[in-house]
C-alpha cells in the first residue's frame, strides 16, 4: 500500500478520491470538485490517499499549527474493510505529524477531530455502506484511541458555503497527555477560527457557540 500525497485536482487519483468522498460522506461535508483546487495547494494542508495495486482505497486529510501546537484530522475514510487501511493510515499520519513537528520547533499537546454523534439521532447516513466507516464503530476506535469530546453543544457551516449550521457531530480533542481533564477555551476559539477562515457564511447558531467559548476560560474534555 503506498501514502501519497495529493496537491492538485489534476493529480490523477483526485478524481478518485472526490468519489470516495461523495459515497462516504454526507454532501454537506464535501467541498464542490473545483473548490480544492486551492486547498490542495496550501502547503499547510495536507491530503494523502492509500493506494493499492493503483487504486484510491482510503485517504486522510490533516493540517499541524505549530503556533497553537495543535494537530487537526479532517477527515480519515477507509474504503474497504478487512485490508489494514485504517491502522496504515493512522500511522502514517502519525509519523508525518511528528515530522511536522520536529520541523518547526514544537511539541505537540493534541490533536482535534469532529467525531459524528450516532446516539440520539434518529437520521443515520449510510457512510456508503462500508461497516469501518459506521459512525458508531469509528467512534468506539477512536474513544479506544484517547480521543475525548469538548463539553459544548458543537456545530461547524457547512461546507457547501450556503451558511448552514451541520449538528450531529462532537469536537473531540486527542491530548497528548491522556490525564489532561480540559484545555483552554481561547485554544478552541483561535483554532475554530482558522479553520473555518475559508467559510464567508458562518450561521448564528456557529456565531453564538463562538461568543460562549470566549466567555470561558477552560473547556472540559469528556468520554466519548
Amino acid at each position: 500500500m503506498i501514502y501519497h500525497r495529493i496537491t492538485s485536482i489534476e493529480d490523477p487519483y483526485f478524481a478518485e478520491l472526490h468519489k470516495l468522498l461523495g459515497r462516504i460522506f454526507p454532501p454537506e461535508e464535501v467541498l464542490a470538485y473545483e473548490l480544492w483546487k486551492e486547498p490542495l495547494e496550501d502547503p499547510a494542508i495536507h491530503v494523502y490517499v492509500a493506494v493499492e495495486n493503483g487504486e484510491v482505497v482510503g485517504s486522510t486529510e490533516y493540517r499541524y499549527y505549530p503556533d497553537l501546537r495543535v494537530a487537526m484530522t479532517d477527515f480519515t475514510i477507509i474504503g474497504e474493510h478487512s485490508k489494514g487501511i485504517g491502522r496504515f493510515l493512522m500511522r502514517s499520519r502519525e509519523k508525518d505529524l511528528a515530522r511536522l513537528a520536529e520541523q518547526s520547533g514544537t511539541e505537540p499537546i493534541g490533536m482535534f477531530a469532529e467525531i459524528y454523534n450516532p446516539y440520539g439521532s434518529e437520521e443515520q447516513h449510510g457512510f456508503g455502506g462500508v461497516t469501518p466507516m459506521s459512525p458508531f464503530v469509528r467512534r468506539e476506535v477512536l474513544s479506544h484511541m484517547g480521543y475525548k469530546q469538548l463539553a459544548i453543544n458543537y456545530v461547524h457551516p457547512s461546507w457547501d458555503h450556503e451558511g448552514r449550521a451541520v449538528e450531529g457531530l462532537n469536537l473531540s480533542f486527542l491530548p497528548a497527555d491522556e490525564d489532561r481533564t480540559s484545555i483552554p477555551a481561547a485554544l478552541v476559539v483561535a483554532f475554530l477560527e482558522g479553520y473555518y477562515s475559508a467559510l464567508p457564511n458562518k450561521p448564528e447558531a456557529w456565531l453564538a457557540m463562538m461568543e460562549q467559548l470566549r466567555g470561558m476560560e477552560q473547556v472540559e474534555l469528556l468520554p466519548i
